[in-house]
């Protein structure tokens, strides 16, 4: 029944909170002890109806974190959401990752999650001065699978000030593999 009473508001759209206001101001003329309980039960619907979205994103938060890489589409499928709430989702993780020791990359109109595990091994790999070929060979095991997702996620660091400068330079790494 609840799910019946949110489902005709958000069919009247914005305009039911207008409504509601123009019949609280009317009842609170004729009975105001009706209107402040109608405005009480107003704001405690519209709490709860926040409930849900805070379910929704620790489930989410958790899942995610569990797996080296994660495409949006395989999120849509797994937690049965349409693409573009996973996509939204992603979107305001991807705004907040400064402070995360996770990385989410836009690549080819798609959304692609990578977990510490995969992050600190990518910049291990970096810091050692392997070239983006080498290290797309190194993490095949954790979900990369383009040398564009190697680039994507080094620029994302780069942005982020979470990637240091290379301990040895790439060409120093080669010399040194060429030579031995």
């Amino acid at each position: 029944m609840f799910d019946k009473f949110i489902l005709i508001l958000k069919s009247i759209g914005r305009k039911w909170f207008l409504l509601l206001i123009l019949l609280i101001v009317i009842i609170f003329l004729f009975n105001p002890e009706i209107a402040i309980w109608m405005i009480i039960i107003t704001l405690v619907i519209y709490l709860v109806s926040f409930i849900p979205n805070l379910f929704f994103s620790n489930k989410f938060n958790r899942y995610i974190k569990k797996f080296h890489s994660l495409e949006d589409k395989a999120l849509a499928k797994k937690f049965n959401k349409p693409l573009k709430l996973i996509q939204e989702k992603l979107f305001d993780l991807f705004q907040n990752q400064e402070k995360k020791n996770w990385v989410i990359i836009y690549l080819n109109k798609q959304y692609i999650f990578y977990n510490r595990e995969s992050v600190e091994k990518f910049m291990e790999l970096y810091n050692s001065g392997f070239g983006e070929k080498e290290i797309l060979e190194n993490l095949q095991e954790y979900g990369i699978k383009t040398r564009a997702e190697v680039k994507a996620i080094s620029d994302i660091l780069i942005k982020f000030n979470k990637l240091k400068d290379r301990e040895v330079s790439v060409k120093t790494y080669r010399n040194e593999q060429r030579f031995k």
